[in-house]
């Protein structure tokens, strides 16, 4: 018998069949009456699908574009506290924050989550002093219970040893922290898995085009298959919306009078090739409430955030040259000239927080969950942390729980009593490239160490799933592009179990391709051809 984070020999491990295709996955769910639809594929939806399906109710899971394909993709990669929550004196929502951070890093996802060490430094004329910064730190560690260590203060010198392209010109002092990493549409398409292992019907690329309605209440949707025009509808006894920006878009499909409930603000991120090798994270005060960001990730450099009130279309945002000059300018205070060249920027992306409506600077608001329930009886929920998905999960079921009228309860076990239960995959990373490496195909070469270090840290035990592909098929282990750790097997396990239909959906979230400016015609091309494979 293996334990949860003993990896079986390559051969060994059992392989899983193919997701059902599109046509099958709608004739289910146009038959099924359900007990809970959610639309919306970002974290806030895929969290509550898992942790109803855990509960025992039928649960369905669709999305008008691919999962994680909007603001769940374009955050600032971390699993965090929130340390400059301390500046409001937000104690017990940081609390809050580290205990999901540190179940999630620890129990729940240990294989997709990385601990990261944060350098805060303390700049001559900066808007906060080395003794302030200090006591910030070691209360913030303190609220983790020390699990990370003990926040302290170090000189500009140690720090430049860790951070090569760290800025000396008057440093005083620098803090440190320690918080998590990940790649968050890693994680959520892991999520995903989840819910599915639990019993969740899942479709990506269906757009809701109106809601169905039963004596005046909402008990389902009318949908339209993105990639086909296939039209179908879903019934359900309780509907969530869970579309984050577009919220308010679903809700007045259900209320042409209902108010407007969030207000939208972006944040914008750059990526950008390496110039020298970081063993830590930035955050550098901008002012009073902002931090800037650098993030070494995926073997590159991340910098951002922007945080600027949006009023347009969700769909156009987009990373305007003026965001480019002010991510790269507030880099520049901590961040050396010749690592901020604009010939290294790889990719950019911008996301939209929702945040709760109401007026104020959208960088000093609440990043709280905004629950409401419609005359119709749709539930919509928005905004929250990617941290605290889990929590935000639970949150939402308890309250469908309590809801008058519904006899849900009936079916479901008190979320309070779920064990809590890990992603897919869940192996020690280090242990799973071992034994990638020592299993690889043969009697081909072996398997490169950057390819095998990279499949056991996005997947898991899973990369034992590609492995195999790539040892039935010697083509599959070639590379997708020589200057990318990842190989074809993975298209190919994209394709047929993770619900990847598009290129985009393949190079942007379910590989790191395009953030690493890699996203060429012939990539594109070959790409797509192994998409189509099945399809025909």
């Amino acid at each position: 018998m293996t334990t949860p984070h003993s990896v079986p020999a390559l051969g060994t491990h059992p392989a899983a069949g193919p997701n059902p295709g599109r046509a099958e996955t709608r004739d289910q769910l146009s038959r099924a009456t359900y007990d809970l639809l959610v639309i919306g594929g970002g974290i806030l939806g895929i969290s509550t699908a898992w942790h109803a399906a855990q509960s025992g109710l039928r649960v369905a899971l669709v999305d008008a574009g691919d999962f994680a394909g909007a603001t769940s993709s374009a955050s600032s990669k971390l699993l965090h506290g929130g340390l400059r929550y301390l500046q409001t004196g937000a104690v017990k929502l940081v609390a809050e924050n580290h205990f999901e951070r540190r179940a999630v890093s620890k129990q729940v996802a240990p294989h997709l989550a990385r601990p990261l060490t944060f350098y805060l430094p303390v700049y001559k004329g900066g808007p906060h002093g080395a003794a302030k910064l200090g006591a910030g730190v070691f209360a913030y560690s303190a609220l983790s219970a020390f699990g990370d260590g003990v926040g302290h203060v170090i000189s500009p010198e140690r720090a430049r040893r860790d951070v090569p392209e760290l800025r000396t010109d008057g440093l005083r002092a620098v803090a440190v922290y320690g918080d998590d990493q990940m790649n968050d549409a890693r994680m959520a398409l892991m999520t995903v898995r989840a819910a599915v292992d639990a019993g969740t019907e899942v479709l990506n690329h269906a757009e809701v085009t109106g809601l169905r309605f039963t004596r005046g209440r909402v008990t389902g949707a009318e949908l339209r298959d993105r990639l086909d025009g296939t039209e179908f509808g879903v019934d359900a006894r309780l509907v969530l919306n869970a579309t984050g920006p577009w919220t308010d878009h679903l809700r007045a499909m259900e209320d042409k009078a209902a108010a407007p409930s969030v207000r939208l603000s972006k944040g914008a991120h750059l990526v950008l090739r390496r110039t020298s090798p970081w063993k830590a994270a930035l955050a550098t005060p901008i002012d009073k409430y902002r931090i800037t960001f650098a993030l070494p990730w995926e073997d590159m450099l991340l910098l951002g955030t922007t945080d600027e009130e949006y009023e347009g279309d969700p769909r156009d945002v987009s990373v305007t040259d003026q965001d480019v000059t002010q991510i790269l300018d507030e880099a520049a205070f901590s961040v050396r000239d010749q690592q901020l060249s604009r010939d290294l920027i790889t990719y950019s992306f911008a996301g939209l927080r929702v945040l709760p409506g109401g007026p104020g600077d959208t960088s000093k608001a609440k990043r709280e969950t905004v629950v409401s329930e419609g005359p119709g009886g749709m539930l919509s929920v928005a905004g929250g942390k990617w941290t605290t998905f889990r929590h935000i999960g639970r949150t939402v079921i308890d309250k469908l729980a309590k809801l008058p009228g519904r006899p849900l309860t009936d079916d479901m076990e008190p979320m309070r009593s779920l064990p809590r239960m890990p992603l897919p995959g869940i192996a020690n990373p280090q242990a799973v490239a071992h034994r990638l490496l020592v299993d690889g195909p043969a009697p081909g070469p072996r398997m490169a160490p950057d390819t095998a270090r990279h499949l056991a840290t996005h997947y898991g035990s899973l990369a034992f799933d590609i492995a195999r592909l790539a040892n039935e098929d010697p083509s599959l282990a070639e590379r997708v592009h020589p200057d990318a750790p990842e190989i074809r097997a993975q298209v190919v396990y994209a394709r047929d179990r993770e619900w990847a239909e598009t290129a985009e959906d393949v190079l942007r979230r379910r590989t790191t391709l395009t953030v690493r400016g890699l996203d060429t015609p012939e990539v594109r091309d070959d790409v797509a051809k192994l998409l189509a494979d099945r399809r025909s």
